[in-house]
């Protein structure tokens, strides 16, 4: 099974429908028959996301010159949909991946980030997470207080992040971080790229959740964890306007889950 080839004589709906095609045919075939199993033990699928990265799903909006199919948006949502209508872990692993950590990346991030961050990300080399959500602000997300101080070539991170999916398995996490608690949203929030091994930065427990067995959702510490500057995604500052970006784009495929989900069930 392989992914459809863009050329430019197919039209687009065309394409879409090759698409949805293939990512049918994947979830009935490789994703249902496993099911069972990982609603039971609550475990990652880690060879079906394997073969996800395979097949190129990982890249979907991303353009081809960063590693990506360069489907854009549309073609996004059609894989989420489909995926959808057999399993959400699927797509929710997915959507965290693209919406949430590619996205602003792809966004906001220079060239260097891109090309040492995204076009792996791009190519399914490495799995991303975003941590904005804190044991005391959820629905408040201005009001952080994991903090983020300067120092040297660095900023020291200090604080607790909840309910990051992708957390546990993520190469590299998207963490919004209070550069001045007194600013919030309007300039004291800063968005930085913290790779998995970085000193300082561990997981914590695992959620035990209703649904989305297939996912993990994880608890992120962070103690004096060193992140260079130059993974400072955007601007000093700016990491609000970042972080909404990518929530703005993850409702898009959350609405295509739904659906999916809906004409799956």
């Amino acid at each position: 099974m392989t992914m459809p080839s863009v050329e430019p004589t197919l039209d687009r709906e065309a394409t879409l429908a090759a698409l949805r095609s293939t990512v049918a045919r994947f979830a009935s075939e490789e994703v249902a028959p496993i099911l069972s199993e990982m609603d039971e033990r609550e475990v990652f699928p880690e060879a079906t996301v394997r073969r996800m990265k395979e097949l190129g799903f990982f890249g979907l909006p991303i353009p081809e010159e960063y590693g990506g199919l360069g489907l854009g948006k549309t073609g996004y949502c059609a894989v989420v949909e489909e995926l959808s209508k057999v399993d959400a872990s699927h797509a929710a692993i997915l959507g965290a991946h693209t919406s949430l950590g590619m996205t602003p990346l792809y966004y906001f991030g220079t060239e260097e980030q891109k090309q040492r961050f995204l076009v792996p990300a791009a190519r399914g080399e490495h799995l991303m997470a975003f941590s904005l959500t804190e044991p005391g602000s959820g629905s408040d997300s201005g009001a952080l207080v994991t903090s983020a101080r300067a120092e040297g070539d660095c900023y020291l991170l200090n604080g607790e992040k909840i309910y990051v999916t992708n957390g546990a398995e993520a190469n590299v996490v998207l963490v919004l971080a209070a550069n001045d608690v007194k600013l919030g949203p309007r300039g004291g929030i800063t968005a930085f790229l913290v790779e998995k091994g970085t000193r300082g930065f561990t997981v914590g427990r695992l959620e035990k959740k209703m649904g989305l067995h297939g996912t993990s959702t994880a608890q992120l510490l962070f103690q004096d964890c060193a992140v260079p500057k130059e993974n400072v995604l955007g601007e000093v500052g700016r990491g609000f306007v970042v972080a909404m970006t990518a929530l703005d784009v993850g409702r898009l495929s959350l609405g295509a889950g739904s659906l999916g989900g809906m004409q799956g069930a």
